[in-house]
């Protein structure tokens, strides 16, 4: 099963947290980030929805972060900057019309 993005995931809880407490609840903005916290979560009615997004992003909180090592110096040689006319000498195509 796919799982949503946790940013993507919390401003769809948020959004429509502040929709349902605004007097305007039962407009199209609520029903509308009803139905799509429903479509990312993969239930049918928005207190299943709720609930399964706030496990979700729970789960995401504690998740472990792989651990990354950064060598302190490249691995690859990196070349010096060459002089323009130097660079243009050693090309083997043009760099403009009629050179």
């Amino acid at each position: 099963m796919l799982t949503p993005h946790p940013a993507t995931l919390r401003r769809l809880v948020d959004d429509y947290e502040r929709a349902r407490t605004a007097e305007t609840a039962s407009g199209p903005e609520a029903g509308d980030l009803a139905y799509t916290l429903c479509v990312i979560t993969g239930t049918r009615d928005i207190a299943a929805a709720l609930a399964k997004a706030r496990h979700l992003l729970a789960a995401d909180a504690t998740a472990d972060l792989p651990s990354v090592t950064i060598p302190a110096t490249p691995t690859v040689p990196v070349p010096a900057p060459t002089v323009l006319g130097e660079a243009r000498d050693r090309a083997s195509v043009p760099l403009a019309v009629g050179e």
